[in-house]
């Protein structure tokens, strides 16, 4: 008795779910690769291609939302080559340093101004607003905020009359130590030595650093809080 083909049921799921990218000519998007991508990961490129409402999305939700995304963009030839120039959007790897010009204006970092993650990642991370760029604004006074974007970090301390510094005697290896901000008009820190921001950026980068701050307080008045965190160690 001859073998009938049944299409309805018992096909191949490689043929219904082939791998890579399933959209015709967005050479850039891997679909396969953003499946793969945590629910956390999926909202946080969502928001950085500045796309909301993803707070009740399911994840098969989130994936076709990225996927459509980064396919209109690769569809018009503009938009942003970020995520799609990682393919799945990924945390970049080891630090390249700060790249920076004698005037501390770097720029982004290695990780394009976002949050870097790691084994050790904190909740004071995955729930803060991420900023990427000093046209991103927080969503209400008193949000917690996130960044690694140079341009950022240095406009809101200098706003402060802060100044980079490093805590004395905490320098190993001709290199920055433990990193602060001194802000002088609150009353100078013996403790707290002066450095450049071509210094200071190139420890915040090679250490992973996240720069987790708020612009103002929930009351609306200027806030000065700020912490630096490793995402690679627990005791950060």
């Amino acid at each position: 008795m001859p073998t009938q083909n049944n299409p309805g049921r018992g096909g191949s799921t490689a043929t219904r779910n082939p791998p890579g990218n399933q959209t015709p000519n967005t050479p850039d998007v891997d679909e396969s690769e953003i499946a793969r991508l945590k629910v956390d990961e999926l909202r946080s490129r969502l928001a950085r291609r500045g796309v909301g409402g993803t707070d009740g999305m399911k994840k098969d939700q989130l994936v076709k939302a990225l996927v459509k995304s980064l396919t209109d963009d690769s569809s018009s030839g503009g938009g942003s080559r970020r995520d799609s120039g990682r393919s799945a959007g990924l945390s970049a790897g080891g630090a390249r340093g700060a790249g920076s010009s004698g005037s501390g204006r770097s720029s982004r970092s290695d990780d394009g101004g976002g949050a870097r993650t790691g084994q050790h990642t904190s909740s004071s991370v995955r729930y803060s607003q991420e900023i990427t760029s000093t046209d991103d604004e927080p969503e209400r006074p008193g949000r917690s905020l996130v960044t690694t974007d140079h341009d950022v970090i240095r406009q809101w301390a200098e706003a402060r009359g802060g100044v980079p510094t490093t805590v004395d005697g905490s320098e190993h290896d001709g290199h920055a130590g433990v990193l602060r901000f001194d802000f002088p008009a609150n009353g100078r820190e013996d403790r707290l030595r002066e450095i450049s921001w071509d210094d200071w950026f190139a420890t915040f980068d090679e250490r992973r650093l996240n720069f987790i701050y708020q612009e103002e307080r929930s009351d609306g008045r200027q806030s000065n809080f700020f912490r630096l965190e490793n995402p690679d160690r627990e005791d950060g």
